[in-house]
């Protein structure tokens, strides 16, 4: 396990899917969410080369059927610790004769975690090396615990996002597939509350970069975590009918495939294309407290 810490923060990062596994204030309070396998066995994984899931677990790359898990397979492979120091670390994860036979596309994708007084910044840098184009999802998955809220008993919360506005989410389905038709997400001048029904048709997704911030709220209305992030989707989930004292603030360059698509990978919505020797650069942070 590899451990940063500053003044104000102790992070903890395992070389495994190069996952971000704790984050600690100097008081000793955990913010990330620690893996119960009764509720949800993962803190906070890297999804990739796919986020959320393609039909059937299947997927077609110039004719050719390939299957993928949901959200791909970064979050359980190896990756490298190219250097490290106090407050950063650089991990990265190339690609193998594994990946080949289910992901047709030579890559590096590296990780970059970095403290700085109260907040971890997250940035994936994704390098095309092979001959020809590439196609790519990812995202994050970071699960806080919600703050007031116990495991067992019934969840609740309050989020704020930057916008004021009437929000619209995607309709989507428990096996992680949607449907690209607009649904209005319930707030009320950027706040939205949340429980367990909120959860019921699997994550909560604002698309088309509607907000580029959500604040996770202490019952008091102060602020337990803030999320800075620019991409085109911002999902919300929480395991339904568990009462599971968390939820996961998701950045995504990318979704799930739209119910019963039958096209080529490269031609998905939300989907991201890199010419050979091209590059994606991408960034969330992680601000905790005020």
């Amino acid at each position: 396990m590899i451990e940063l810490s500053n003044e104000q923060l102790t992070i903890k990062v395992a070389e495994m899917g190069a996952e971000l596994q704790s984050i600690i204030d100097n008081k000793g309070h955990e913010y990330l969410w620690q893996a119960d396998p009764q509720y949800w066995p993962r803190h906070s994984p890297i999804l990739f080369p796919i986020v959320c899931s393609v039909e059937n677990d299947t997927y077609t790359v110039d004719g050719k059927e390939y299957h993928l898990p949901r959200h791909g397979f970064a979050r359980d492979t190896e990756f490298s610790v190219v250097s490290q120091s106090d407050k950063q670390v650089f991990l990265s994860l190339r690609d193998s004769e594994e990946t080949l036979k289910v992901y047709p596309f030579h890559f590096r994708l590296n990780v970059n975690y970095t403290i700085n007084q109260n907040r971890v910044f997250v940035v994936w840098h994704v390098e095309n090396t092979g001959k020809q184009e590439m196609h790519f999802q990812i995202g994050g998955h970071p699960a806080f615990y919600a703050p007031g809220c116990e495991a067992g008993q019934p969840l609740k919360g309050v989020l704020r996002v930057d916008n004021k506005g009437q929000l619209q989410g995607l309709k989507s389905h428990i096996d992680g597939s949607v449907e690209m038709e607009e649904i209005g997400i319930d707030s009320q001048d950027g706040l939205i509350h949340f429980d367990d029904e909120f959860f019921a048709h699997d994550s909560v997704k604002l698309h088309k970069s509607q907000t580029s911030s959500v604040e996770l709220l202490n019952p008091d209305g102060s602020v337990a975590v803030k999320l800075d992030y620019s991409c085109p989707i911002i999902a919300f989930w929480s395991p339904y009918q568990k009462n599971a004292p968390f939820i996961c603030l998701e950045p995504w360059f990318g979704v799930g495939d739209p119910r019963g698509y039958k096209g080529e990978f490269k031609d998905k919505p939300v989907i991201n294309h890199l010419l050979p020797g091209a590059s994606f650069l991408g960034q969330y942070v992680i601000t905790i407290g005020e």
